[in-house]
């Protein structure tokens, strides 16, 4: 008799292909392939900033006061990147910091993306009065500027690393909540849904393992561009005072330190900043990688 037992490994050429069919679509958007380059070597910095730093990031000597590049006259290779106010080395303040906004990201994201989703599967599935009521709370929170509101929560949650990742996560909760509710609505009354729905599956086990899986592409392209914009919005509250506080490395809180050398030590605005930027851009390049393997509207025949 014939063993037609399902093995592991019948399914690893369905996965391949789906991951080649996937990588084929993303490496055709040469930024994607860029952006996903340098975020690599982002997260490698970050995560072995302890070995590759070459000084601690709050030992102070105060014999290098604004210390200048190496490539600038009055500049030494000790401090490659010269040094901030108070001596400290702004090579090793940059590794740490890619830390503390890889962090600050991937909570956000964490924390915004499960508390939205929910709420937006919870709206989609039942409809009728809990839909309006979630939308309505979503649509007040969307009327105020994101900026604003997550200073207010700060104001009231207290200044802090950890209030600035809640208040950054609950403004961008409403567009993971509109997103999913979007999807719910258009999947939950397609043929196989109905199919479940008959057989007898349960609303929990409808929204969660029927729905939700075919929801995911739009959701993790919206994850990915929030990532940044978790990283601008902590950035912004660290330079106003409201995010991490010092001596915390982090790249926000480095501007505000570096705002009244701006004009004699152009290094330690420029540097930190130039990291938020590259950063950012290389997770949205990312991003337009990911909606384009993702999409099925997008790809080429």
């Amino acid at each position: 008799m014939t063993d037609t037992t399902t093995t592991p490994q019948a399914h690893t050429p369905l996965r391949r292909g789906r991951f080649a069919e996937f990588w084929y679509y993303f490496s055709q958007n040469r930024g994607a392939v860029i952006g996903l380059v340098v975020f690599s070597s982002i997260v490698f910095i970050a995560v072995f900033a302890p070995l590759i730093a070459p000084h601690s990031p709050s030992v102070q000597n105060r014999d290098a006061f604004l210390v200048p590049p190496f490539w600038q006259e009055g500049g030494s290779t000790t401090y490659l990147l010269g040094t901030d106010a108070v001596g400290r080395d702004m090579l090793s303040r940059l590794m740490y910091g890619s830390q503390f906004s890889l962090f600050i990201g991937l909570f956000v994201v964490v924390l915004s993306v499960s508390s939205g989703v929910l709420i937006g599967l919870l709206a989609g599935y039942f409809r009728g009065w809990v839909d309006t009521v979630i939308m309505r709370i979503m649509d007040v929170i969307l009327a105020f500027p994101s900026l604003l509101l997550a200073l207010v929560l700060v104001a009231i949650l207290g200044p802090g690393l950890l209030n600035a990742m809640i208040a950054i996560a609950l403004i961008l909760q409403p567009h993971f909540v509109r997103l999913t509710r979007a999807s719910v609505l258009t999947e939950r009354d397609r043929e196989y849904v109905i199919a479940s729905r008959v057989a007898g599956a349960r609303p929990v086990r409808l929204m969660f393992l029927t729905i939700l899986p075919n929801c995911l592409a739009p959701l993790i392209v919206q994850a990915t561009l929030s990532f940044s914009t978790a990283i601008l919005d902590a950035a912004a509250l660290g330079f106003l005072g409201m995010g991490a506080q010092p001596p915390t490395p982090e790249w926000g809180s480095m501007l505000a330190e570096a705002r009244e050398f701006i004009l004699r030590a152009w290094w330690v605005v420029t540097l930190p900043g130039l990291a938020i930027l590259i950063t950012v851009l290389a997770i949205n390049l990312m991003g337009d990688g990911l909606r384009d393997a993702l999409d099925p509207k997008l790809k080429k025949s």
